[in-house]
C-alpha cells in the first residue's frame, strides 16, 4: 500500500511539472497585441538543427513596433526564431503604422511596420536616424483585409464598392436597404440599424481601404487615402484586434481587419462583387492573385509597390495590403543590425513565408521577395 501511495504521489507531481511546462510554453506563444511577444531559447550563432534560421550575428534584444495587421504573423515569427537564436530576445509591439514610423523615425526601435510605404516627408525625417542613409520599405506580409460583420441569420454578404463606401460614411443606416437587397437576392436582411467600425488611431489598413473605394467608389468616397479615418460617424476603436472584437460582440456591426481576426475569432466576412463573373471570397490565395500583379514603384533600394485595387480579374480579392518592415538601408546601429539582418533574413526566406498561409496571410510574390532578401543582407 504505501509503494502504491509514493508511486501515486510521484506521478501527480509529474503531472504537475507537464502542466507547467505546457503552461510555459504557452505564454510564449500567446498573442498580445498591447505588449511585446518573445521567449528565448536555441542555438545562438548557427543554424538550427530544427530549421534554417541563420543567427550567426543576432544578440541581445531587439525592438520593433508598428502594424497590428501583421501581429499575428509576427507573433509566430518572433516564437520560431527565438526557438531556433538562444540568447536574442525580439520584441515587436503591435500597435498602429502611424505609430511604428513615429518610433523608427525617433530611434526608439531598430525597425518598424507598416500597412503603407514610407512617404516622402518620412523618408526624408528617417535620415536623422539612418546615418548617411536612409529608411525604405521593404515588402514582407501580404493578405486581404477582410471585411467583417456581424448580422444574426445573416451567414453570408456580398457588397460592392459603392455600397462599402455608402455604409462607412453612414449614407446606408439600414441592413435592409434596397442597395444590399440588390446584392443579396433571397437573403432575409433584417430591418436593423448598421453600426460600422473603424480604426482609431493611424493606421495602413485604414488607408488601404481608402486607396481601394477611391479607386472603385470614386463618385462615393471622396477622400484622399490617409492613414487617419476621414469618414463622419461610425465607432472608433483600437488597432485590428479592437475593431475585431467589436464587431464580434455587436449584431448589426461591420468593420475592417486583416483576415486572421476574422478566422481567429470566427467572424463571417464579405464576399466583394468585384465585376468579375462571381463575387471574391476574402481568402490568402485570392488576395496573392491580386498581389501578384503589383510593380515595384520605389525606387533604389525602396521596394515600395503599387497595388491594382481596380482588378476585376476572375478570383482576384481587392481589397488588400502588403505590410511592409521599415529599416534603414545604411546606418543601422551596430549593436543591433546582425540581429535586424538575421531577423529579416528569415521572415523574408523560405521558411518564414511558408507559414503565412496557414495563418491567414498570403506570401509575398516570388520575384519580389527576391529582391527583397538581396536588400535585406545588403543592410549596413
Amino acid at each position: 500500500m504505501k509503494l502504491q501511495r509514493k508511486n501515486r504521489l510521484r506521478a501527480t507531481a509529474l503531472g504537475v511539472i507537464a502542466v507547467s511546462s505546457a503552461l510555459a510554453l504557452t505564454a510564449c506563444g500567446s498573442d498580445d497585441n498591447d505588449k511585446g511577444s518573445g521567449a528565448t531559447g536555441g542555438t545562438g550563432g548557427k543554424t538550427s538543427a530544427a530549421s534554417n534560421i541563420k543567427c550567426d550575428g543576432a544578440k541581445g534584444q531587439l525592438l520593433a513596433s508598428g502594424s497590428s495587421a501583421q501581429k499575428n504573423a509576427m507573433d509566430l515569427w518572433v516564437k520560431n526564431y527565438m526557438a531556433a537564436c538562444k540568447g536574442v530576445e525580439i520584441n515587436y509591439k503591435g500597435s498602429s503604422s502611424g505609430e511604428g514610423i513615429i518610433n523608427f523615425n525617433q530611434g526608439t526601435v531598430a525597425f518598424a511596420g507598416s500597412d503603407s510605404a514610407l512617404k516622402p516627408e518620412e523618408v526624408a525625417n528617417s535620415k536623422k536616424i539612418c546615418t548617411g542613409g536612409q529608411g525604405i520599405s521593404l515588402p514582407m506580409v501580404g493578405g486581404p483585409i477582410a471585411i467583417g460583420y456581424h448580422l444574426e441569420g445573416v451567414d453570408s454578404l456580398v457588397l460592392d464598392a459603392p455600397t462599402l463606401a455608402k455604409i462607412f460614411k453612414g449614407d446606408i443606416k439600414k441592413w435592409n436597404d434596397e442597395a444590399i437587397a440588390k446584392l443579396n437576392s433571397g437573403a432575409k436582411l433584417p430591418d436593423k440599424a448598421i453600426q460600422p467600425f473603424h480604426r482609431s488611431e493611424d493606421s495602413g489598413t485604414t488607408q488601404n481601404l481608402g486607396k481601394y473605394l477611391g479607386a472603385t467608389a470614386k463618385s462615393d468616397w471622396t477622400y484622399a487615402p490617409e492613414k487617419k479615418w476621414p469618414a463622419p460617424g461610425g465607432q472608433a476603436a483600437s488597432g485590428s484586434a479592437g475593431v475585431a472584437a467589436q464587431v464580434k460582440q455587436t449584431d448589426g456591426a461591420i468593420g475592417y481587419f486583416e483576415l486572421s481576426y476574422a478566422t481567429s475569432q470566427s467572424i463571417k466576412t464579405v464576399d466583394i462583387n468585384t465585376g468579375a463573373a462571381a463575387p471574391v471570397k476574402a481568402t490568402p490565395e485570392n488576395a496573392s492573385k491580386a498581389i501578384a500583379a503589383a510593380k515595384i514603384k520605389g525606387t533604389g533600394k525602396d521596394l515600395a509597390l503599387g497595388l491594382d485595387y481596380a482588378t476585376k480579374a476572375e478570383g482576384a480579392y481587392p481589397i488588400v495590403l502588403v505590410t511592409y518592415e521599415i529599416a534603414c538601408d545604411k546606418g543601422n546601429k551596430a549593436d543591433s543590425l546582425g540581429t535586424v539582418k538575421s531577423f529579416l533574413a528569415y521572415t523574408s526566406g523560405d521558411e518564414g513565408q511558408k507559414i503565412l498561409s496557414d495563418a491567414g496571410y498570403a506570401p509575398i510574390p516570388a520575384e519580389i521577395n527576391a529582391k527583397v532578401r538581396e536588400t535585406v543582407a545588403g543592410l549596413q
